[in-house]
């Protein structure tokens, strides 16, 4: 049975932070969540902003079952993450491994923020901006609106069609959600054997409105070499 608060019952702000990752393409042995960039760790820098965050009030971490003991000791305790409740084995795909996140929440959870572990660059002030859009709407995620041309192919690999990129946005977490919401979506999602590329597109499939919250292009998901490069360059423009 989904988990409803008490109305007696202080409400709770949980963060899911999913980095069960093995960051294949950056062909490191090293899993890409521990690289440091700049002295300290991907996971450290996305979970300090939470940690951070007063609106927050626990962060589960979703990591690989072999990773555990070596995030607890060299993120979680060297960092001195006081917020996070649990280290959660993921899953074989990242939208299994948010619903092992989501079973680890406080029974008093209102809403959830749901946020890559490979996005250090994520600001107190889209985590605001998104809460408040969830409040109202439901369900909320950050989102910046695109930039290049974007072209439909067909089938052969020539141009079908130019689209109007007014009105398209590349997605980002953190997504946030009511916690009744998103755990009836991810629940209707296993029932049929839906996989989804993130969690706003469990929403949308039950016909649900998602509100998009202006995010920042700086707000990147780390996936190759290259963008280690990228994210020294934010840290250093910021003075970090």
């Amino acid at each position: 049975m989904t988990k409803k608060p008490s109305n007696n019952v202080k409400e709770i702000m949980s963060a899911v932070i999913v980095a069960a990752g093995r960051g294949t393409r950056m062909n490191l042995e090293q899993n890409k969540q521990y690289i440091d960039v700049l002295g300290k760790p991907i996971l450290a820098r996305t979970l300090q902003v939470f940690e951070d965050c007063i609106a927050i009030d626990e962060i589960i971490v979703v990591v690989n079952e072999q990773d555990i003991i070596y995030c607890k000791e060299n993120v979680i305790d060297r960092y001195n993450l006081l917020k996070v409740k649990a280290l959660v084995t993921g899953g074989a795909e990242r939208q299994n491994s948010v619903y092992n996140g989501l079973l680890q929440v406080d029974p008093r959870c209102s809403l959830v923020i749901i946020q890559d572990g490979a996005r250090p660059f994520i600001s107190k002030d889209c985590i605001y901006a998104g809460i408040e859009a969830a409040k109202d709407f439901g369900a909320a995620c950050m989102a910046v609106p695109v930039k290049d041309t974007i072209k439909k192919s067909d089938s052969e690999g020539f141009v079908h069609e130019t689209i109007d990129r007014s009105m398209l946005w590349s997605i980002q977490t953190p997504q946030i959600f009511k916690y009744d919401l998103i755990m009836n979506a991810h629940k209707e999602a296993t029932k049929s054997n839906f996989l989804g590329t993130d969690d706003a597109v469990l929403i949308e499939r039950l016909g649900l409105r998602l509100k998009l919250v202006m995010g920042s292009y700086d707000n990147i998901k780390i996936t190759t070499i290259e963008d280690l490069a990228v994210a020294e360059a934010i840290l250093e423009r910021r003075g970090q």
